[in-house]
């Protein structure tokens, strides 16, 4: 009896489950199952399918008047099928998220379509591989989840075939410059009990920080024109953002459809999950982006279809401008200052007492630092994704101007009586289509083509006595380093800025210049 047990434990040691293999200590790298029915298999092809979705996403979102990248983005529904079918809704929810956002984990979350289970299983594997390459597990939290006094569980077999989850990597590993991490999580149980404990365990990390990905089909074989309508009325239900609405509406289209619907939605547990994490907080604005269904497709049936939304979930942020009060620019100046001098002096980062910050200070937003020696420019780092609230955004942008800017060498105690801070706030970045769209005495530009940026705040052109035309070459060439001519087949964006600066606010206080 030993010798067969030890034998057993060899073997599952030594030979991981089907679809696996080790990595390194208990580490398993969990191989592409789809690669070849659900998507490419070969790395080119794969890429170029997928270029090929990006592409017609944004045509498409372009021509029915929906404007991207958006800044604080916090979720999206995408499905979950054969990229033939649903690849280009997939790739709309992820083209309105910036492709430099960074985003410390991204949680997918997603129903089971192969295993039956009860409850939630949180992949605890090293990494996922597909034709792109591997993608990270964060194991770290993966263990935190297993912890939690619910019905989470680790089951191996959950993955292995589980397309929900694999399906997304592609996009991501395409589209976004800095891959994070994932956490794969397949959801056995159609319950509201089993969503109200995943939402519970992951509320602590449901912040800008991360990326939640809700991998989901909707309809499920009516025909095509009732697919449209049912489809219509379920996602009206999850932009109002009430997990009450959704399930009652879930409840009424079954009872109201014929025996062609399968259901409004089999993945509705993973959407309830989303639904009761934003009602906690009550801090995201659904926006619906694009619809198709598998009637939509060369080789779809239009008698029976699935259904297919790209819905995404922004982060609630103050977009008046005039939002800020003395105090608060005030309170934001000593933040930047308090943190250079400690970083600069000792490579520490004062902490936040959050508690005594106001509302405004705490929401997320985006913010450039400027520091300058008398009126040169010393440092600054552009970088637009507000994923963490404006107080941390000072924090980290005066410590990447100080250090980061490569046109400078990093700051020396020794300057730091001599350097000056000024902050910009930025406005919601908006797509643009033609430069006769800037208004040089207002608007900053921001210039995207391809994994190059460049970005001027309001007032340069008029600065430099620019014409519209002068300030895109210089922005094209200065700045995102590209030719002078290259901002004509770029994305443009503009956006509206405040700065204020400690000369401002306490005009007796300079530098020692």
């Amino acid at each position: 009896m030993l010798r067969t047990l030890l034998i057993i434990y060899v073997a599952l040691l030594f030979f991981p489950a089907k679809g696996q293999e080790q990595e390194s200590g208990a580490a398993i790298q969990r191989k592409a199952a789809f690669a070849g029915t659900f998507y490419p298999t070969q790395k080119a092809a794969l890429e170029s399918r997928l270029k090929e979705l990006f592409r017609d996403a944004g045509q498409t979102l372009e021509s029915e008047e929906l404007s991207y990248p958006d800044a604080n983005v916090q979720t999206i529904i995408v499905p979950h099928a054969g990229y033939d079918y649903s690849g280009m809704v997939a790739a709309a929810g992820y083209l309105n998220i910036s492709k430099s956002a960074s985003y410390k984990n991204i949680f997918i979350i997603t129903s089971s379509h192969r295993q039956q289970f009860n409850g939630i299983s949180v992949d605890q594997a090293g990494s996922y591989s597909t034709p792109l390459g591997k993608v990270q597990v964060n194991r770290q939290i993966a263990a935190t989840l297993l912890k939690q006094p619910s019905n989470i569980l680790y089951r191996p077999e959950a993955h292995e075939r589980e397309q929900g989850i694999e399906v997304q990597l592609p996009f991501i590993q395409y589209h976004f410059n800095n891959i994070p991490a994932v956490i794969p999580i397949v959801m056995g149980s159609s319950s509201l009990e089993s969503a109200r404990d995943l939402a519970a365990a992951l509320l602590p990390w449901f912040t800008t920080e991360n990326l939640f990905v809700i991998s989901a089909d909707f309809s499920r074989y009516p025909s095509y024109a009732d697919a449209k309508r049912i489809d219509q009325t379920s996602a009206d239900a999850i932009i109002s953002g009430n997990p009450e609405r959704f399930y009652s509406t879930l409840r009424e289209l079954s009872k109201q459809e014929g025996s062609s619907l399968s259901t409004p939605s089999g993945d509705w547990s993973s959407l309830m999950t989303l639904l009761y994490m934003s009602h906690s907080g009550e801090n995201l604005n659904f926006k619906s982006l694009l619809y198709r269904n598998s009637g939509d497709s060369p080789l779809g049936d239009r008698q029976r279809v699935v259904g297919y939304w790209a819905i995404e979930g922004l982060q609630k942020v103050e977009e008046e401008k005039s939002t800020l009060s003395e105090e608060d620019k005030s309170e934001l100046l000593k933040i930047s200052r308090s943190t250079l001098e400690s970083y600069i002096r000792n490579e520490t980062i004062p902490v936040l007492q959050v508690k005594n910050l106001s509302s405004a200070l705490k929401k997320p937003a985006t913010a450039l630092v400027s520091l300058y020696l008398g009126d040169r420019l010393r440092g600054r780092i552009e970088y637009l994704t507000p994923a963490i609230p404006l107080s941390a955004m000072v924090q980290e942008m005066t410590i990447a101007s100080a250090t980061l800017d490569q046109r400078f060498a990093p700051v020396e105690a020794t300057e730091l009586g001599y350097i000056s801070i000024e902050i910009s706030l930025l406005s919601p970045l908006q797509k643009i289509s033609s430069p006769d769209e800037i208004d040089p005495l207002k608007h900053g530009i921001y210039l995207v083509k391809d994994e190059y940026t460049g970005l001027y705040l309001p007032g340069k052109a008029l600065e430099e006595q620019w014409s519209t035309e002068e300030l895109l070459s210089h922005c094209s060439k200065e700045k995102a380093g590209l030719g002078l001519e290259d901002w004509k087949d770029a994305d443009l964006y503009i956006f509206e800025a405040i700065s204020f600066s400690e000369e401002d606010l306490n005009p007796s206080v300079s530098p020692a210049l």
